[in-house]
């Protein structure tokens, strides 16, 4: 049709929507322009930096498989770049991936934020919190939420972790009477957000009587969810745009999946706060029950006698949801696995751990200390299977490495805390399972930045010892009630998300332990 014979409306019309055309595209090619060129200057940045090679388009995506293989892929680079070598994801998303406690020792030592493309990611769920706010906001938190943390916070919350690691085991009493593996990530899982309920929130749940998969435990489902999306959108370059990612399909299940998250936080936060209307000091507080988390969160101040705002308060309480329960569950899971695979190392903790607790079957304070060689278990179990196995910055200055080599500003350099911890070059035999490393006197040989699953420096993870205590109270109870046994038609297959899951699940064979003389 000519377009002398439309109206002047249509014709009005088909002329908007053709400059509306033209600017869209001269915007894309702009911005393509743009990334082409901060790829140039990455690729030069980098150059004394080489890595494995790469794809122009997909960058190192398709080298990585999903099959339970892709962890040890970084180990292998590893050993032929040593120190640090680059990754690409997409045609325009650079790291400098590092796997040495020198160059680590580096990075965390700093207070350099955490990278602003894959934990963007993560805002939309937990919020500006503090896993992923910088700066003045960054520190201001960190020091009001540090007294949660407490020596006398924590104390308390042991008997808490024992009830409900004593309710696991409770159920678990079925799956003893059969000689067939159960799949135990998902037990871990309800057993640990029902703790941290417990714990940090002061709220009593029946979570364990519950499977991951119910309407009762949305939150748990909605957690797993929103875990592989977040990895989802990391693989898809396209979704790394923000209105391409929320239009699709995975966007609408994101957005689905962080309701279903707020709205199990957003209830506990308003319960509290009916609670509190007429308490106004911690001291009262204290005096009608254990201190805990949401107390402290609700009622600190700063110099100032500012609190945190609502939105501050949320964001909080969604990062300690997600990270108190989740990289917890990621530990135990792996831990009691490990053990699994070690009967001889199995049978040495259990028997500490009977010493340990002189009769009685749950833990106390005081029997944290009493188990140094299940201790060490643990740590060789967090060494092979970090619960976060990798975190990442952005460089805000140019930093310079101890062997001279410069990283400028805006780089964004990924640690590998699972390629440091298999690095041959700092761990002997690093695939083998051996507590004996964390003897006193061998991990004084090490560089403090040999072993790092929570991090270290100013940004470390502030709930560590909350989650040795647990991790310590769990291993040291299930041991003390069943013999484990691996599967070993069922070998986990390890895969990367936001904490360190298995593909097909940790399944192992559990028995009663026979405490006859």
């Amino acid at each position: 049709m000519s377009l002398t014979r439309l109206s002047p409306l249509t014709l009005g019309s088909y002329r908007i929507h053709h400059l509306v055309a033209i600017f869209s595209l001269v915007y894309v090619v702009l911005k393509i322009s743009k990334l082409i060129v901060k790829r140039n200057e990455w690729i030069r940045a980098l150059e004394t930096f080489p890595g494995p090679p790469k794809h122009w388009l997909f960058g190192h995506v398709r080298e990585f498989k999903e099959d339970g293989t892709d962890m040890y892929k970084v180990v292998k680079w590893g050993e032929s770049y040593p120190l640090a070598f680059q990754m690409w994801f997409g045609p325009f998303v650079s790291f400098l991936n590092i796997h040495h406690p020198d160059y680590v020792k580096t990075i965390l030592a700093s207070t350099e934020p955490k990278d602003d493309f894959l934990y963007r990611f993560l805002i939309p769920w937990i919020g500006d919190g503090l896993l992923v706010s910088e700066g003045q906001k960054w520190f201001r938190h960190r020091r009001l939420l540090t007294p949660g943390f407490h020596y006398d916070v924590l104390k308390p919350y042991v008997k808490l972790m024992a009830d409900s690691a004593k309710t696991m085991l409770d159920k678990w009493e079925t799956h003893s009477k059969f000689d067939e593996s159960f799949e135990l990530f998902e037990h871990v899982s309800l057993m640990t957000l029902d703790s941290i309920m417990k714990c940090a929130f002061i709220t009593h749940t029946f979570l364990l009587f519950f499977s991951r998969f119910s309407g009762t435990n949305s939150y748990i489902k909605a957690v797993y969810e929103l875990s592989d999306l977040v990895n989802v959108r990391f693989r898809i370059f396209p979704y790394h745009s923000e209105w391409i990612f929320q239009l699709s399909p995975h966007g609408y299940k994101y957005r689905k999946a962080c309701n279903v998250a707020h709205s199990h936080t957003e209830e506990i936060i308003r319960k509290r706060k009916e609670a509190l209307k007429d308490e106004k000091e911690l001291g009262r507080i204290q005096a009608k029950r254990n201190l805990d988390f949401l107390d402290i969160l609700l009622c600190a101040r700063d110099e100032d006698q500012q609190g945190l705002s609502d939105e501050a308060i949320r964001a909080e309480v969604d990062t300690f949801m997600f990270e108190g329960h989740d990289t917890t569950a990621s530990g135990i899971s792996w831990t009691l696995y490990s053990l699994a695979c070690n009967p001889e190392h199995q049978q040495i903790c259990r028997d500490e751990v009977i010493s340990a607790l002189e009769g009685r079957d749950t833990m106390e304070w005081e029997d944290l200390s009493k188990i140094p060689y299940t201790t060490m278990c643990i740590k060789e179990s967090l060494r092979l299977y970090p619960p976060v196995p990798g975190i990442s910055r952005k460089i805000t200055k140019p930093i310079t490495f101890f062997d001279g080599r410069t990283v400028p500003e805006g780089c964004l350099v990924g640690t590998s805390i699972f390629g440091i911890h298999r690095n041959a070059t700092v761990w002997e035999n690093p695939n083998e399972f051996d507590p004996l490393r964390f003897l006193p006197e061998n991990s004084a040989k090490r560089s403090p930045h040999a072993f790092v699953p929570f991090s270290a420096g100013p940004r470390n993870c502030i709930g560590q010892n909350f989650a040795m205590n647990e991790m310590k109270v769990v291993v040291a109870q299930t041991l003390k009630r069943y013999q484990l046994t691996e599967d070993p038609m069922k070998k986990p297959k390890m895969i990367p998300r936001l904490v360190l899951r298995s593909l097909n699940g940790i399944h192992l064979k559990i028995k009663p332990v026979n405490l006859e003389p």
